[in-house]
């Protein structure tokens, strides 16, 4: 009896919810205040499963608000895209750095050298065109010759010996030093650096001369300098460079490049026999600034080594500067001119005379007195 009265009860308890669902209240206005009352608030419809004929699932369901709380890339609202960049952090303001145009650096050409043949004579042509103040001088001298050649390295070092130097003394002193190293072939950095102070004071050079000579060596040694690099190079270029040895100033450079490297277009504005002829062959008042030489002379571009040349010749013709320049132009030879020199009385001359006499005597220290006539 107790298992069948159970088994009655059983599809009673079973089919309780159905019942509850079927019966529907009538439409009239008396029964809605009851069927709204029955009615589940919205959280419970919310977190309620939905209803099935399949038994509930023990799987809690996932709400829906958590897979909104994180970012979805395929999301299409275009809005919370929008309200998510400020997120981003700001980028840093950067300083606007005002850059200065830098000039395209063209390789500069360097002249041919006035060795070279027929570069002489387009020189004089060009000269008879360009100035005809030049044509005089032009015709009362031979053009001149640039035959010789030593290397930089044995030009400078000539340079450096002969400053503030006679002739005859220089000379003396240059024999003994090449003797020293071995000969002029064995003239390199470190046949240089290899005699020390001591050594090169016994022969004459002073203690000033030998820390230059010992300065090119080394620039020469750590690849600063070479004698590719010096052929090679432009004026503007190689001015710089040579200035940066110890004892070689402006007019050293300008006389090395005229009478070693024989470029064709350089104008030694700080030289007093350039001055001088300047002076002369414009009429001028007073020696010529060096500004002012620039602006005078600009018109024998490329060709301002020859007609430095002519100015030379010009004021030696003159009697500005007795010997000395026709010895630095080539025009005597120098056994001739020591000969000259110690037979020449001694006269006072006036302190700007000297000076001119005592620059253009200093050309001979580049090696100029080897040019031919």
């Amino acid at each position: 009896m107790g298992e069948q009265t159970q088994a009655q009860a059983q599809p009673q308890t079973q089919t309780e919810p159905p019942q509850s669902e079927t019966p529907q209240p009538p439409p009239h206005h008396d029964s809605i205040a009851t069927t709204t009352i029955a009615e589940p608030t919205p959280t419970e419809l919310t977190n309620a499963p939905p209803l099935t004929s399949s038994p509930p699932s023990k799987i809690p369901f996932r709400p829906r608000k958590i897979r909104k709380l994180s970012p979805d890339s395929s999301d299409p609202n275009p809005s919370q895209q929008t309200a998510a960049a400020p997120e981003n952090p700001k980028p840093r303001p950067t300083k606007s750095k005002i850059v200065q145009p830098r000039a395209v650096s063209v390789p500069r050409a360097v002249g041919r050298p006035l060795r070279c043949e027929g570069e002489v004579e387009s020189a004089i042509r060009h000269l008879r065109n360009a100035d005809p103040l030049l044509i005089p001088l032009i015709d009362a001298h031979q053009p001149p010759q640039f035959d010789n050649f030593h290397t930089p390295f044995l030009a400078l070092t000539r340079s450096i010996l002969y400053q503030q130097l006679a002739y005859k003394a220089g000379t003396s002193i240059y024999t003994r030093f090449i003797q020293l190293c071995g000969g002029e072939a064995c003239v390199n950095p470190e046949s240089v650096l290899a005699q020390s102070a001591i050594q090169l004071r016994q022969i004459g050079i002073s203690g000033r001369k030998a820390s230059y000579l010992h300065d090119l060596a080394r620039k020469y040694q750590n690849g600063i300098l070479s004698d590719a690099a010096i052929v090679n190079m432009d004026d503007k270029s190689l001015f710089t460079m040579l200035t940066m040895v110890s004892g070689i100033g402006s007019w050293s450079v300008h006389m090395f490049m005229i009478f070693s490297l024989h470029r064709p277009d350089v104008l030694p504005v700080n030289d007093l026999g350039i001055r001088k002829g300047v002076q002369l062959l414009y009429g001028l008042e007073e020696l010529p600034r060096p500004s002012q030489m620039e602006q005078l002379c600009d018109k024998w571009r490329p060709y301002r080594s020859v007609a430095a040349w002519y100015l030379w010749r010009y004021v030696e013709s003159k009697g500005a500067s007795s010997t000395a320049a026709a010895v630095a132009a080539g025009a005597i030879a120098p056994l001739q001119q020591q000969q000259e020199e110690e037979q020449q009385p001694q006269h006072p001359q006036h302190p700007q005379q000297q000076q001119l006499m005592d620059s253009l005597s200093s050309l001979i220290n580049i090696g100029a007195c080897t040019w031919g006539p």
